[in-house]
């Protein structure tokens, strides 16, 4: 069949919506992962303190490092850990996993509705988009944040080309946001290049423009202007109240993220999770080439905020994998009609249904539907997901923790911190996934000890460190059976040392 024929037999109404039902059934399948990570366990034990107490907490009490200090998280993310907590609660981790692939395939609704094109250009930008940004997906509040930048998006963009006004939408939006995650601050960030964007073009229809180009600007600018200011007084709805605008940059300024933590470094793209973040964007890079449409001044500073931003720490490739499509398409769609005038196709026309159409698409969707709710129960079991447990946090030498009870304060591994701070409520830890916490002075020492550099001896004497729970591999681990520790624990994945 030739590609000119297959261009007219497309039944235009029904084919559309046959692929979007797959698009987004096939991105709820894709969300559906074992999301837990040991950082998920400390913001569970966080919804339940906050069950307990019933209240936000302010000061730390999971470690004897930071114990009493102040801490800020909990009033930037209380609301999303209390959902957390219900969700683990009442549904167990297999509810958190159809949870996670919920809010994926809900934020990238409103991406889907931001795009431009055919449903089938915006099938593949989309799919490959999910790709990209499934490095990240975890049992954490950072997902509302993905959620909340993707409707944040969708307003903006309806806004920009006049599409609908919702804007009366963000600064509600913004108390949920400031609430749920400290990345509340991504919303500024999309406010500032709209902003931006409308001011510039605010200026050159001010100085070298028509009055009516000058009013119709003016149309767009004040309103944003106003939905910015009142997303800023939302904002402070929060139980930090001001001080909440402080919070993300402390975070930022922790110089031990971007030397030790994975996920705060470039993106290494040897990794073959990371390489659909350099596909989508050289494919991005390459429309914006081919293309005859002009580059707005708002794509330009949404594609290279996000890229270098992603490009910058590998846990904002996400976000880049969320603006990226918007901008894509709405390059990509001229481009492609170009291309099939040139190669003299005809475009695709609507033509009535054959009456077994309907049946055989619904049969179709079923049989999809029935092979995403497969895969949601296999990550739904309790056992499947205490397998995969097994290989993420030191299970066994917990239960051994648990049943013998050895005195003294635990020196472990940040990766398993915020396991121990859920798992082990006698032991409190030393550290754990909670930088802003512990910050450059507190990190820089657990690094310098788990090296086994000069005076790692000081360090533990110092906090009375009587137990030390690490991976086998690691220098200090190889260093303290001659220093006079006794091996309590071993297995391939941890050892436990005492004295």
């Amino acid at each position: 069949m030739t590609n000119k024929r297959m261009w007219t037999i497309i039944p235009t109404m029904n084919f559309r919506t046959l692929v979007i039902a797959i698009i987004f059934l096939s991105i709820f399948a894709m969300g559906l992962q074992f999301s837990m990570d040991t950082d998920s366990w400390w913001h569970l034990r966080t919804g339940e303190l906050i069950v307990e107490q019933g209240a936000v907490p302010t000061t730390d009490s999971f470690s004897y490092t930071r114990s009493a200090e102040p801490w800020h998280y909990p009033s930037n993310a209380w609301l999303s850990e209390l959902q957390l907590f219900f969700i683990y609660d009442n549904f167990g981790p297999g509810g958190l996993n159809l949870w996670v692939a919920a809010l994926v395939t809900l934020a990238f609704m409103f991406i889907f509705l931001s795009m431009s094109g055919s449903p089938l250009l915006k099938a593949f930008v989309l799919v490959l988009a999910v790709t990209v940004s499934g490095v990240y997906w975890a049992s954490r509040p950072y997902m509302l944040s993905f959620v909340l930048a993707a409707a944040f998006l969708w307003i903006l963009e309806d806004h920009r080309w006049g599409r609908k006004n919702r804007l009366i939408w963000l600064p509600l939006l913004m108390i949920l946001w400031v609430n749920s995650h400290p990345g509340y601050a991504i919303g500024f960030l999309l406010l500032g290049v709209y902003l931006f964007d409308a001011g510039a073009r605010w200026v050159a229809a001010r100085f070298w423009g028509s009055r009516k180009k000058l009013s119709t600007v003016q149309y767009n600018l004040k309103p944003l202007a106003i939905a910015t200011l009142g997303a800023a007084i939302a904002a402070t709805v929060n139980p930090a109240g001001l001080a909440v605008f402080t919070f993300p940059f402390e975070t930022l300024s922790i110089g031990v993220l971007q030397d030790a933590i994975s996920e705060w470094q470039s993106p290494n793209f040897h990794s073959l999770p990371m390489q659909p973040f350099a596909w989508l964007l050289l494919m991005l890079l390459g429309v914006l080439g081919a293309a005859r449409r002009p580059l707005a001044l708002i794509d330009f500073l949404l594609v290279a905020g996000f890229a270098y931003m992603g490009l910058l720490a590998a846990r904002n490739i996400p976000l880049f994998a969320l603006v990226a499509p918007v901008v894509l398409t709405r390059h990509a769609e001229p481009w492609l009609q170009e291309l099939r005038q040139t190669l003299r196709l005809k475009p695709p026309r609507t033509l009535k249904m054959a009456k077994w159409q309907p049946w055989l698409n619904t049969a179709f969707i079923a049989v999809v539907t029935l092979f995403v709710l497969a895969r949601a129960a296999m990550v739904y079991t309790q056992d499947a997901n205490d397998q995969v447990l097994a290989t993420r946090a030191p299970v066994t030498a917990v239960s051994y923790i648990q049943r013998e009870q050895p005195p003294g304060r635990l020196f472990n591994s940040y990766n398993w911190g915020g396991y121990l701070v859920w798992a082990l409520r006698n032991y409190p830890v030393y550290i754990d996934g909670r930088t802003d916490l512990y910050a450059d002075e507190l990190l820089a020492e657990w690094l310098d000890t788990i090296s086994a550099k000069a005076g790692w001896q000081d360090t533990l004497d110092k906090w009375d460190v009587r137990l030390v729970l690490i991976e086998p591999n690691w220098p200090l681990a190889q260093l303290l059976v001659t220093e006079g520790w006794q091996l309590l624990y071993e297995d391939e994945q941890a050892v436990l040392y005492g004295r």
